[in-house]
């Protein structure tokens, strides 16, 4: 039984070594885009003003509905 067992090892060896080896190439980019942690965002989450704008950005998004909505009853009353 323990020859059975390190044939397919073995076989799963070969098998991953060559996913491995064939995978490179086709995962290098010709672009060379900068690659690596927050090189993808198009904001800059380490400037000191990222906290002040990302709160307002929040703020704003979630009180906006809340304000149309009491523009929108209190409408009537103005008009």
């Amino acid at each position: 039984m323990r020859p059975q067992i390190a044939s397919r090892v073995a076989g799963l060896r070969t098998v991953t070594r060559q996913n491995f080896s064939t995978s490179a190439p086709r995962m290098s980019s010709p672009y060379h885009y900068p690659s690596g942690p927050r090189s993808n965002l198009p904001f800059d989450p380490l400037n000191k003003f990222f906290g002040v704008k990302f709160v307002t950005f929040c703020a704003v998004g979630f009180a906006l509905p809340f304000g149309i909505a009491v523009w929108q009853t209190k409408k009537k009353s103005f008009l």
